[in-house]
């Protein structure tokens, strides 16, 4: 008992270090220089591998059934929301990303994200993200060492803020369901280019960025994939009910009438 205990705790400290990374996050911001944002895009990317591994470890450990008096998903939230949405966010604004007369506008993913946040089916039962999942880390790291004319920068802000609030699905890879096995793989993949880039290994990491981007990509459209194939699907059962009760109507009709 003692020892599920201390394995238990081991992974709420585990999850805790995202917390350190937002505040190592933070420091880099503050200071603004092109050393400390190339040191905040490395804390971006060990908070989310911290993130995406904690469940795993999670589960294996059983904290909930260990200590069922804390609630380690509420202190996941709360560094979730600093490390995927606010930080990153204020990032995109330090950085410079948008002109000073439109920095305003990164107040919609904020709004959004907290609405994405606060929602109680934010997961869903079947093990999907419902709505636009907050992944303003990835935004920022990309929209930073890409440095994409301004028309991108600001229809991928938007856009995606407004998806935020669409009832689309979002594959929760780490929970298993469909194409888990290859997500998960090209995450791995993903994390490891990223690294790479930010060890500044290459003289010239554009094109290894550039191919990273296939893993987002795939993400989004395979989600997007069974969204709209869900979609289809109960508008389908929809017309084929509303067929049935019209048929049955008439046929109840005919019958008075004889």
């Amino acid at each position: 008992m003692l020892r599920d205990k201390f394995l238990a705790w081991c992974v709420h400290c585990y999850t805790a270090l995202g917390l350190v990374a937002a505040a190592g996050m933070a420091v880099f911001i503050v200071r603004g220089d092109q050393n400390s944002f190339h040191y905040c895009v490395g804390l971006m990317i060990i908070s989310t591998f911290i993130d995406t591994t904690d469940g795993l470890l999670a589960r294996r450990a059983r904290v909930k059934n260990v200590l069922p008096q804390f609630d380690g998903r509420r202190l996941d939230d709360i560094i979730d929301f600093q490390t995927y949405t606010s930080l990153p966010l204020l990032f995109i604004w330090r950085a410079g990303i948008l002109p000073a007369n439109l920095s305003w506008l990164l107040l919609l993913p904020l709004l959004a994200s907290v609405y994405g946040f606060s929602q109680s089916n934010a997961k869903t039962g079947d093990n999907f993200f419902l709505g636009f999942p907050s992944y303003w880390n990835v935004v920022a790291i990309y929209l930073y060492w890409l440095q994409l004319p301004l028309w991108v920068s600001l229809s991928l802000i938007i856009t995606l803020s407004l998806l935020t609030f669409v009832p689309s699905l979002y594959i929760y890879s780490t929970r298993g369901g469909p194409f888990s096995r290859s997500i998960n793989l090209l995450y791995l993949l993903w994390t490891v280019a990223l690294v790479v880039v930010v060890m500044r290994v290459f003289d010239d990491p554009k094109p290894l960025i550039w191919a990273s981007l296939a893993f987002p990509l795939y993400y989004f459209i395979v989600s997007w994939w069974i969204t709209l194939q869900r979609w289809f699907n109960r508008r389908r059962q929809s017309a084929q009910s509303e067929h049935r009760l019209g048929s049955f109507a008439t046929e109840t009709s005919t019958n008075e009438d004889c």
